[in-house]
């Protein structure tokens, strides 16, 4: 007598469904999702910074967060890009900072922004320096850190 030994069927209720297919994300359109966001973000920052004459915490948090949002979304669990959208925040707060110093001093010489910002980019960056103090190097924190938890946590 030979036994054929024959599992039984598995039912609907033990049967563990099929785990989803990994998706890798597009690290390319994640950089340059990124970039753009940056770059966008620091010219809302300075332009928030010229019309309030003053830095803003929760606009450098927006920063970070627009950026990883963009990084994350489109570029997936790369590990790269929570890095990368940390770099850029603190990249994207120091440019809006400085189109924003631009901002004002064209109010105080009755130029255009772009004018001051490009043809004394020195008078510029020496006024952003002088500016510099604790809460400027906490708003650079806060963007980047706000970036790198954005971008990891969005990403799929």
């Amino acid at each position: 007598m030979s036994q054929n030994f024959q599992p039984p069927a598995p039912d609907s209720f033990t049967e563990a469904p099929a785990p989803a297919p990994a998706r890798t994300g597009n690290i390319g359109l994640g950089i340059v999702a990124a970039v753009v966001a940056a770059l966008v973000a620091a010219g809302i920052y300075g332009a928030i910074i010229g019309g309030t004459n003053h830095e803003i915490g929760y606009a450098a948090v927006g920063v970070g967060a627009v950026i990883g949002l963009a990084a994350g979304k489109l570029g997936g669990r790369n590990p790269i890009l929570p890095v990368l959208s940390a770099i850029l925040a603190i990249g994207a707060v120091v440019a809006g900072q400085l189109v924003g110093t631009a901002m004002i001093g064209a109010d105080v010489l009755n130029s255009g922004a772009m004018d001051v910002l490009t043809n004394q980019f020195d008078l510029v960056q020496e006024s952003w320096k002088e500016d510099l103090d604790p809460m400027s190097f906490l708003f650079f924190g806060l963007g980047a850190v706000v970036a790198f938890q954005t971008a990891r946590k969005t990403a799929a």
